[in-house]
């Protein structure tokens, strides 16, 4: 078994792309390679500013020799047949074809013998096939004829050694060597030398300059960014993302500390680490004594400089302050100009072509905040007020210079106004939460707001017919429908999901005023609030399913018409916990049993209405009590009696607990039903040739099923 070493060395490829170009080398080659019958036992790739390249361990010498039987004409078919068969085979004459016996007649049969391929022709031609076809986000085309490419930067050396030997290929114009650089100023050797295998190639880059693992690189960064902040007595700001693309810029990282005018911290600190992170990729600094910005960075060099890193610091200081004055001017523009006038342009950024401009979802969603308001214990006033302003940092010059900042830009510019800082704050919030990580807004006025613009942009796709297929949500609409479930859920707030889509569907400012015929929007919206809360309930399957909850138990919660998120979410947990003890699944059993006898009695004209009120004929009130009297007047077996006395009891236990949602409760109710249960359908003979008894019998199972049903529809039920 041999090695395999690949490396693909280019001009500086940027470091968002290097990630993924790894994981697509590793993909592409090991499907190429398996797909011409190369079986390796491991494939491993690496990716750094130069170079993206694998490695693979236990590759054979060849692929494995492949014998196939093909099936031919009937003996005695047209010769037109038999020769095109003998064609297809790659063989000359029927002598060298076997005769097989079937009870359809006697057929030709061809062997085909064919020989493993050299591992070597394999890997050239996968390799070929691999970087003429890499999907590179964006890529440069260079040079004419045999030697054109394109390639994310111009390719300028390949290493492809299979048991240190080079493999014959040429790609690009570019031929196959055992050679590779090392870094441009750490090199210790000459920049160009050769190499037998990995484990020599991993070496020889070390001692010149060049760490070739990404995780390491990261590490390296990571442990010395913290140290010189220590040493200084301060503490880096950690960026997972930024750590992520400065491993991707340095060969050989060595983090240094630099120093700003402290004049640049009456910035907003989000501004200043932003800056810093965008344009320049320095990680900010703070003072752990107040946890607020200090006047600091690191950068990450690609040497080691001789001075310690204090020119490079320098440097990168004057970088950074021409970027953070640039910062600054946005800045005093952005105040000069104050958030009431930025939310008066906003008719003129479109949201959507068919849903207006962010100044109508303003409208809609201020109008939908206030609706809101009283339920999640908000100031009506608050909340509209903070959704007209909520958008307006939009327009502003610091967020069109870092999106990321919107919202956040906008409250600091509504606190310089003098807005409450609720109202601030519900800017700044109303965005969230953007991913799984993200905080949740919990302050009242902040959670209106953030549950109207959600809500809003749901309703509104869903209005004009945008939504989510298949992997493609291109609008973000099931992460909003995640921050709805999580926003009600961690403030516990007792919405009706689909009131609120009707108020906002119906309301005069909200999605009406998008269709002209009362009609049809009468039709489509009754259709999109049922077709909308079933997409809450898939989004609440995702959102709980790793406390193990499973999908069907809520589908038979919601089944039940429950559209409060809250109580939603507390009974499938109650639910499922019932159904995961042995009472809860015989009690599941037995229901099964008695849905399954009525479902067949029904489709047999079985009419459980007309057969109540049969037995009630002579009853003076139409009521449970006078049911269970009426069954109870024909029972003849003790676990009859006892099923009657035990659904009479858990019925009213369950209804009681149901009302005080203690749903815990309730499934401890419905467990007492197990036992008489399990002992009616082991004793009792349901189909009784008395009429009457065997009608009454028929209720008592239909008397189970409605008593299940007030927790859950068992019916949809998988397990």
């Amino acid at each position: 078994m041999a090695q395999l070493l690949i490396e693909l060395f280019s001009e500086e490829i940027p470091a968002r792309m290097q990630a993924k170009a790894a994981d697509d080398l590793s993909r592409m080659l090991s499907e190429r390679l398996a797909a011409a019958g190369l079986k390796v036992a491991s494939l491993e790739t690496f990716s750094g500013p130069r170079r993206i390249g694998a490695v693979a361990e236990g590759v054979p010498d060849k692929t494995e020799d492949v014998s196939e039987e093909r099936k031919g004409p009937r003996v005695g078919a047209p010769d037109k047949a038999v020769e095109g068969f003998l064609r297809g085979a790659g063989l000359d004459s029927l002598d060298q074809c076997e005769i097989q016996s079937s009870p359809k007649g006697d057929f030709y049969v061809a062997r085909i013998e064919k020989p493993g391929r050299p591992a070597a022709e394999v890997v050239a031609e996968a390799l070929t096939e691999t970087v003429t076809a890499f999907p590179w986000p964006k890529s440069m085309k260079f040079g004419e004829g045999e030697r054109a490419q394109r390639w994310v930067r111009p390719l300028q050396r390949i290493i492809c050694l299979l048991d240190g030997a080079v493999v014959p290929v040429s790609v690009f114009g570019v031929q196959a060597s055992d050679l590779t650089e090392g870094h441009r100023i750490h090199s210790k050797t000459e920049r160009v030398f050769a190499v037998t295998g990995y484990d020599d190639y991993e070496a020889k880059l070390r001692e010149n300059g060049v760490i070739l693992d990404r995780k390491e690189r990261a590490g390296i960064i990571l442990k010395g960014a913290r140290k010189v902040c220590a040493d200084a007595g301060l503490e880096l700001v950690e960026d997972d993302g930024l750590l992520a693309e400065v491993a991707g810029l340095a060969e050989w990282p060595v983090p240094i500390l630099g120093h700003l005018d402290p004049a640049v911290l009456d910035l907003p600190p989000e501004v200043v680490a932003l800056t810093m992170k965008v344009h320049q990729k320095y990680f900010a600094v703070r003072d752990p004594k107040t946890g607020d910005l200090a006047p600091n960075f690191v950068v990450v060099a690609n040497q080691t400089a001789p001075d310690g890193g204090q020119k490079i610091a320098q440097g990168a200081a004057r970088v950074a302050a021409a970027r953070l004055s640039d910062a600054r001017h946005f800045w005093d523009l952005d105040r000069a100009r104050g958030l009431e006038a930025m939310a008066a342009s906003l008719s003129k950024v479109t949201f959507h072509e068919k849903l207006g401009s962010v100044a109508d979802k303003t409208e809609r969603v201020a109008a939908l905040a206030r609706e809101l308001a009283p339920t999640v214990g908000a100031d009506p006033d608050l909340a509209e007020r903070a959704a007209r302003l909520a958008k307006a940092d939009l327009v502003s010059q610091m967020v069109y210079e870092f999106p990321e900042l919107q919202g956040v830009m906008g409250r600091y510019y509504a606190l310089e106004a003098g807005e409450p800082a609720e109202i601030a704050d519900a800017i700044r919030d109303h965005y969230k939460p953007q991913g799984p990580s993200d905080a949740v807004p919990t302050a009242p006025v902040s959670a209106a707001v953030a549950l109207a613009d959600k809500l809003d942009t749901l309703v509104g796709f869903w209005a004009i017919d945008e939504k989510p297929t298949g992997s493609k949500d291109p609008f973000a609409l099931r992460r909003a429908a995640l921050g709805v479930i999580r926003i009600l859920a961690e403030t516990n707030v007792r919405l009706s999901l689909m009131r609120a889509i009707r108020i906002h569907l119906e309301s005069p400012t909200g999605m009406r005023r998008y269709w002209n015929f009362a009609e049809e929007w009468h039709y489509r919206s009754a259709s999109m609030n049922s077709d909308l809360v079933t997409f809450f309930a898939d989004r609440l399957k995702v959102h709980i399913r790793d406390e193990g909850i499973r999908h069907d138990v809520i589908d038979a919660v919601f089944a039940l018409g429950d559209d409060d998120l809250v109580r939603v979410t507390a009974k499938s947990r109650a639910l499922q916990g019932f159904l995961d003890t042995e009472d809860g699944a015989a009690l599941l059993s037995g229901y099964r049993r008695a849905a399954n006898i009525l479902r067949a009695e029904e489709k047999k004209g079985f009419d459980v209405e007309a057969a109540r009120s049969a037995a009630l004929e002579h009853a003076e009130e139409d009521s449970e009590a006078a049911l269970s009297v009426a069954i109870a007047s024909t029972a003849t077996e003790p676990e009859e009696k006892a099923l009657i006395a035990a659904l009479e009891g858990a019925e009213e236990v369950a209804g009681v607990a149901l009302k005080a949602e203690d749903f815990e409760g309730a499934m401890r109710a419905l467990a007492a039903l197990r036992a008489p249960v399990d002992a009616f359908f082991d004793k009792v003979t349901v189909n009784a040739d008395e009429a009457a008894l065997r009608r009454n019998r028929l209720l008592l199972l239909s008397r189970i099923r409605s008593a299940v049903h007030k927790v859950a529809d068992f019916d949809r039920l998988e397990g």
